[in-house]
């Protein structure tokens, strides 16, 4: 097979991180029985954390980022896969621990492939990608928890203006929920593009910060699906109301946040953790069936504000990490 052109990140004599993109033989890559021709990955937050040598996403360098990727088979291996079947692949050790999506040709485990879901093409399997599988997950769980029953219920989505939260804001607005509040510290910088996702309301925190905190306060929302973590939950769960749910699935506000038994013991509350990477197969299938039918956002090319190719990767993971990226950068891997 001839080369072909991948990202990688690699330490220099001084320890930091750089990353190149540069041409690859396919015996660098990690092993696998499948290999596939990528045609697009996307970039998120896992995927800038990896160029940062501190993070400790990445335990060895170098390796090819990338924890998403869509494209066709070109070597099946003894799989049940078939030469130009169209798969996915997210999560696992992809980009992390095993040769990832930033690659024009990945060759992974078989166990680790999804066939493309009949509706999704691989553009807009990789417009969703992880935070679209994450926002997925999420909202499924708050579903199982009595979402599902209560179309009026009043739901928070925090970080509201990055890939998984507006994804998830895109997936409950198909699914017929209109009571949302997006939470967001670019309130005023992306207000025109939570009035395209048809939110009801923008906050920033300090917007519905109390006074003075206390362990139970005003009964707000019946569910959060909180993207951020950290201190922020500290003020959101007490304003969860009787019986309500709040999923965590990110930590780009912190790891460590504090809380009293109060709202769990007097209010019932549930707290429903998200893991999108080592998730059962039958999992993600039933998931990525349901984002290409009833799940699927209306618009969906509204959320890949950009596209971008392989050399322009460290750039987006600079605004990701800088916090000025709204929407999502769908990746386009081979030319």
């Amino acid at each position: 097979m001839k080369n072909f052109n991948a990202l990688w990140l690699e330490k220099n004599q001084e320890g930091a991180v750089l990353a190149t993109c540069r041409q690859t033989e396919l015996a660098e890559l990690s092993a696998g029985e499948v290999v596939i021709k990528v045609a697009y990955s996307s970039v998120n937050f896992k995927d800038a954390l990896a160029s940062q040598e501190t993070s400790g996403v990445v335990r060895q360098y170098p390796i090819i980022p990338g924890i998403d990727l869509s494209g066709t088979i070109i070597e099946a291996g003894s799989s049940n896969f078939k030469l130009g079947q169209a798969v996915l692949v997210t999560g696992y050790g992809l980009g992390v621990s095993h040769s990832g999506g930033y690659s024009e040709v990945a060759r992974v485990p078989a166990e680790w492939v999804i066939p493309l879901p009949s509706g999704l093409s691989l553009k807009d399997a990789m417009i969703l990608g992880t935070a679209g599988l994450t926002a997925a997950l999420s909202v499924n769980a708050l579903e199982k928890q009595g979402l599902r029953q209560n179309k009026e219920a009043e739901i928070l989505v925090t970080g509201a203006s990055g890939g998984v939260g507006s994804l998830a804001i895109g997936i409950l607005k198909t699914l017929g929920y209109d009571n949302i509040t997006a939470l967001s510290r670019k309130k005023k910088q992306s207000a025109a593009y939570f009035s395209e996702l048809g939110v009801k309301a923008v906050v920033a925190a300090d917007d519905i910060s109390p006074d003075k905190q206390r362990p139970l306060m005003k009964q707000v929302y019946n569910f959060v699906l909180d993207t951020v973590g950290g201190h922020q939950l500290e003020m959101i769960i007490p304003q969860i109301a009787y019986d309500g749910s709040i999923s965590l699935c990110g930590n780009a506000g912190g790891i460590a946040f504090s809380s009293t038994v109060l709202p769990y013991i007097l209010r019932g509350i549930n707290i429903l953790g998200i893991d999108s990477v080592n998730i059962s197969n039958e999992r993600r299938l039933y998931i990525w069936n349901r984002l290409a039918t009833d799940m699927m956002p209306a618009e969906i090319q509204q959320f890949a504000k950009n596209e971008i190719v392989l050399e322009e990767l460290p750039i987006a993971f600079q605004q990701l990490l800088a916090g000025t990226m709204t929407g999502r950068n769908l990746v386009r891997v081979s030319p």
